[in-house]
């Protein structure tokens, strides 16, 4: 999914009262779409959490997109993934 869509979604779930966390590989585009809280990763396309069977990593980049849901109010929020 584009990160457009994800982010009209992400919008469109968040007025629905349900919290929303994405993570995203186009920094510049999350800027512009705005979704309501986004985990920037700068892996490859296709590697959203990371290198495959590298679940440290993995559990990480999870941990890191969930803890924005603690971000007040309802955004946007955009973090770098260190």
């Amino acid at each position: 999914m584009c990160n457009q869509t994800v982010g009209l979604v992400a919008a469109e779930i968040e007025r629905a009262g349900i919290p929303t966390a994405s993570i995203v590989y186009l920094k510049e585009a999350a800027e512009r779409i705005r979704p309501p809280r986004a985990l920037w990763v700068p892996f490859p396309h296709g590697c959203a959490l990371g290198a495959p069977n590298d679940i440290p990593l993995q559990l990480d980049v999870l941990k890191q997109a969930l803890k924005l849901l603690d971000a007040d109010g309802p955004g946007p929020v955009l973090r770098d993934y260190v």
